[in-house]
């Protein structure tokens, strides 16, 4: 009885013994995988649950948004309304460039650690469009745009034309059409001086 006793209490030992060692070993392989995972990977978890966040903008505004689509250089969203209010939804077109931080529910966050990133063949062809593309659609299609620029007053006016790194804006008053008449100004504006792009609720894209 002395025996098995023994070699009972050494089978135990060495189990936790391996358990602990299996256990550090897990812990390590977590920490590099969190430390190869990028903003990217985690962006395209929340919009894929359409998560709700509060974006933080390099122009100092605090933007509470609805996460939709990822881009290769900007993030689709929309407006998230006060409870009750009658105020169509807005869509927005943000640029990766001009989010400084993300307020997310702990349970989002903590979900988005799970991401990774696909093999490129399951890549949507959405995440390879660039800001100029989908803004160029905009431009074909003659939607009004309000730009929220990151210094300086906001925009609103037409694309007449979207570039490699900048737009053309035929600047006119919300609820207009871009009329010769209409039209106050020409601006051209660099993507990187934009915060938010906002379509009102009637346009998708």
């Amino acid at each position: 009885m002395h025996w098995e006793s023994l070699f009972d209490g050494l089978e135990g030992q060495l189990a936790a013994e391996w358990e602990a060692e299996r256990a550090a070993r897990d812990a390590e392989s977590e920490r590099l995988r969190i430390a190869r995972l990028d903003l990217r990977s985690r962006l395209r978890h929340l919009c894929a649950a359409q998560s709700d966040v509060t974006l933080d903008l390099a122009d100092g505004q605090r933007l509470p948004v609805g996460f939709r689509s990822l881009g290769v250089d900007w993030l689709a969203a929309v407006s998230r309304v006060p409870h009750g209010a009658r105020l169509p939804a807005s869509v927005l077109l943000i640029p990766v460039a001009s989010v400084l931080g993300l307020v997310v529910d702990h349970g989002s966050m903590l979900a988005s650690l799970d991401a990774g990133a696909p093999p490129p063949s399951a890549t949507t062809l959405r995440e390879r469009m660039s800001l100029g593309f989908v803004l160029r659609d905009l431009a074909r299609r003659r939607i009004p745009v309000h730009l929220r620029m990151l210094a300086g007053d906001d925009l609103h006016g037409t694309i007449d034309r979207a570039a490699g790194d900048h737009l053309d804006l035929a600047m006119h008053d919300a609820g207009t059409a871009r009329r010769a008449d209409a039209v106050r100004g020409f601006r051209m504006v660099p993507y990187a001086a934009v915060a938010a792009v906002r379509i009102d609720g009637t346009h998708t894209i």
